[in-house]
């Protein structure tokens, strides 16, 4: 069996392979609540085989949604639409998760086909986004509003109500997003913290509201479940959050009860120079396993089975996380098997005959012939 369709067990849940659908945002619900779209999206990424299916940053709190099409789990109503999503994933023999986001200063933008950059206005159905300080993303990004020390013990219960909800919809996985230039990745990097209080400045001031959140959250998700947090390793930009720091926060998260950090990169500094190329953020990934002693995820310009089982087989991760590749093909892990001579995902069984590259086409409607 390849490295790739290994099982990987985490506290009591054993995903069935190494292949998970990385958050992907849709932009495409109405008041956060899921639809038909994301039921089709999502299920479809598991009927074609990866172990885990993690549904697209979800807000915590309405104003922590990148888009005003963002889904939520800031309610009871959010839960049930959800619920049966993580049904039909589970019926499908892969794990449901889900990723609980707050977007601070990069909130109230623009849905990305619109073609329009920046926040949307107030009187076109955006809002007044928050930060820890008032630092706008770029110019076309409205100015954010300084949260005080009440308004993040607020945040820090959303995050939990909604792990509650995530929990009471089926899902079991919840992942942390502090990655990507969102809240908890803004209160991270000095690039975006300039506070004079207990939640900026030192390195361990700029992690506290992270674990704070961390702590909280594990505090009500299942001890015999595991908890994930996305990282941006690197904000690309010197003077930037870096990866001696992304190493060192990890160690604290492991002695917390966090199971696997997903390491990424970027997101806070709207002009870094990132040097794009295959697997470019894997690196990241093998320091934090190596050196915090956590399972690590990777994700990133991951295209090819092969390049897959060789970031396993060396010890650079213990999960891929694929995006892109996944729109492009939903049932890539299939088609890695067949690459790897792996059959140890088979086909959905209404597929069989019709995806086996043997069958002759004259085949495929033929009756079965009574005896």
């Amino acid at each position: 069996m390849s490295q790739l369709f290994q099982p990987l067990t985490l506290r009591q849940l054993t995903l069935p392979n190494r292949i998970a659908v990385s958050p992907m945002c849709q932009y495409s619900a109405r008041e956060g609540l899921a639809n038909d779209w994301h039921l089709v999206h999502l299920g479809s990424r598991a009927v074609g085989g990866a172990g885990l299916v993690i549904v697209e940053a979800t807000a915590v709190l309405p104003e922590g949604r990148i888009s005003p099409e963002d889904l939520g789990l800031w309610c009871d109503e959010q839960i049930e639409p959800l619920r049966r999503i993580t049904r039909f994933i589970e019926q499908q023999g892969a794990v449901a998760g889900i990723q609980l986001a707050h977007a601070g200063r990069k909130a109230s933008t623009w849905a990305p086909w619109l073609g329009r950059h920046g926040s949307v206005p107030l009187a076109a159905g955006g809002w007044t986004p928050v930060a820890p300080s008032p630092i706008a993303f770029d110019p076309e990004h409205a100015l954010p509003e300084v949260l005080d020390e009440t308004a993040i013990e607020a945040v820090i219960e959303a995050f939990v109500r909604a792990a509650e909800r995530a929990l009471a919809a089926g899902f079991k996985v919840v992942e942390v997003h502090a990655a990507h230039g969102y809240l908890l990745h803004q209160f991270l990097s000095p690039l975006s913290n300039q506070r004079q209080d207990d939640y900026g400045g030192s390195f361990d001031n700029r992690i506290r509201l992270l674990l704070q959140v961390c702590a909280a959250v594990r505090a009500v998700w299942p001890q015999e479940l595991p908890l994930f947090v996305r990282l941006s390793a690197t904000d690309w930009v010197e003077d930037g959050w870096n990866p001696d720091e992304t190493v060192a926060l990890a160690r604290h998260l492991k002695t917390l009860g966090v199971d696997l950090v997903d390491v990424s990169s970027g997101g806070t500094a709207a002009q870094a120079d990132i040097p794009l190329g295959p697997g470019y953020q894997t690196p990241f990934a093998e320091r934090v396993r190596r050196e915090a002693g956590i399972a690590a995820g990777t994700v990133g310009l991951i295209t090819e089975p092969a390049q897959a089982e060789h970031i396993l087989r060396t010890g650079q991760a213990d999960l891929i996380l694929l995006a892109r590749e996944l729109l492009r093909d939903p049932y890539w892990p299939l088609h890695a098997g067949e690459a790897l001579n792996d059959r140890t995902v088979p086909w959905p069984a209404p597929y069989v005959r019709a995806a086996r590259r043997d069958t002759p086409i004259r085949n495929l409607t033929e009756q079965p012939r009574k005896e």
